[in-house]
């Protein structure tokens, strides 16, 4: 896979959905791709902090700081308990998570952010794999900013056609998850 694929849809799904992304964490232990991708942003004023991949860390954060949170941080309840608690009230997170083949622990943290979040959905991140987005107000499809991904140059893989397209789900995927995907 090539990686710019993967690093363009992890940043710019969610960039692209929330209405003013100006405060983004970055959880990564190698998020130097993530930051570039970021700096593409150049007309929008866009902060963004980095902590590596440690629950510890992101137990430090202050609450209600961040519109957006992409992140690489192994999932579970206290790791999204403290998501929720940095994020604004309309903020939006993009992280990686099990296959959608692990149907049980996936529906596990589903109902977890559930808990959390209006929109609950996984996408395809181009590689096979997928990353989920929760968010407390946007829906990634009906409330794209299609002005932003216009705009955005140097890009390889991610365009406005990409991005809803992203968020197509198979039959199987939407019988086994029905009532647990939020969208």
């Amino acid at each position: 896979m090539k990686k710019f694929i993967y690093n363009e849809m992890m940043v710019h799904v969610g960039l692209c959905t929330h209405k003013e992304p100006n405060n983004v964490l970055i959880i990564s232990s190698n998020s130097a791709d993530f930051v570039s991708e970021i700096q593409k942003y150049k007309n929008d004023d866009i902060s963004c902090d980095v902590i590596s991949a440690d629950i510890n860390l992101l137990r430090e954060l202050a609450d209600d700081t961040y519109d957006v949170i992409i992140s690489e941080l192994e999932t579970d309840a206290a790791v999204l308990a403290h998501f929720n608690r940095v994020l604004k009230d309309d903020g939006l997170l993009v992280t990686t998570h099990p296959s959608l083949d692990d149907v049980s622990e996936n529906k596990k943290i589903m109902q977890i952010l559930g808990k959390y979040a209006k929109i609950i959905m996984p996408y395809n991140l181009g590689n096979g794999e997928t990353a989920l987005l929760a968010s407390k107000e946007y829906h990634p499809t009906a409330d794209i900013i299609l002005q932003r991904t216009d705009l955005l140059d140097g890009l390889e893989y991610y365009n406005c056609d990409v991005h809803p397209a992203a968020f197509a789900m198979g039959n199987n995927i939407r019988k086994e998850y029905l009532g647990v995907i939020k969208n």
